[in-house]
């Protein structure tokens, strides 16, 4: 198996897991989010996969799985890499928590509905069969209750926690889930992050965040933010999003 078309730090990280992960006899091997949708800057992005085992997924696979990805550490973008490992009897059930490798250890989670409508509208095969053929469609009203609840019940009580507002990833996470929340609700679709920056302007998100986010996204060699602007950035997050997701829950809701 190989990704030739990818950066080279890409390709050889792909070629090594998926190499190792052959002796499970993989059905599929998929890549979604920004991998997947066009949108992916090396060394910023994840990698986010989604693995689809030929049976049940018992204590013997959890061992070999991990021990694939501590494998993997010495590779450059290695942390990067997060999979989560179906089996057919279980791609049907989008609130099952399923086997995954993120962040530098195991856990269980769910394969969202959104997700899933990534990985039949853009998702790309690194191995064996298409979502199309594999896993179930999502249908609107999954996916347009997903959203109203994902913003609801876990982004709109995080504004409220300031600690988070001053850190990087929750500012960029915070604003671009909503964006890309609000054209889903709205237009029925899925957009990358680029297209959310695009759209944060016209939804009234402070122009000095967007630009905060564009610079560490996009730019070559971002230089960190002050501190004096870390706490104004949180300030401006705050005081927009929040309202911002309870009109949006209220509207679509």
């Amino acid at each position: 198996m190989s990704c030739p078309d990818w950066a080279d730090a890409d390709a050889s990280l792909l070629d090594r897991f998926l190499d190792g992960l052959t002796p499970l006899r993989p059905r599929a091997v998929w890549a979604h989010g920004s991998l997947a949708g066009g949108d992916y800057q090396e060394g910023r992005s994840d990698l986010d996969l989604i693995a689809v085992l030929p049976g049940p997924v018992r204590l013997g696979t959890v061992r070999r799985v991990v021990a694939l990805h501590r494998r993997l550490r010495a590779l450059p973008l290695s942390a990067e890499l997060h999979c989560s490992y179906l089996t057919p009897a279980t791609l049907g059930d989008p609130d099952r928590p399923h086997l995954t490798w993120a962040h530098g250890h195991v856990m269980r989670r769910p394969v969202t509905p959104v997700t899933r409508r990534e990985l039949h509208d853009f998702g790309r095969v690194l191995y064996g069969g298409s979502p199309a053929g594999l896993l179930p469609p999502v249908p609107e009203r999954q996916l347009h209750d997903f959203v109203v609840r994902d913003q609801r019940d876990y982004w709109r009580p995080a504004v409220d926690k300031a600690r988070l507002w001053r850190q990087d990833v929750w500012v960029d996470l915070g604003l671009l889930t909503f964006a890309r929340a609000t054209v889903t609700l709205r237009d029925g679709r899925l957009i990358s992050k680029r297209e959310a920056l695009d759209e944060l302007p016209a939804l009234g998100a402070p122009a000095e965040v967007v630009a905060d986010i564009t610079r560490r996204r996009y730019d070559d060699d971002p230089a960190p933010a002050a501190q004096d602007r870390l706490v104004r950035r949180a300030e401006l997050t705050h005081a927009y999003l929040g309202p911002a997701i309870d009109a949006l829950v209220t509207g679509y809701g």
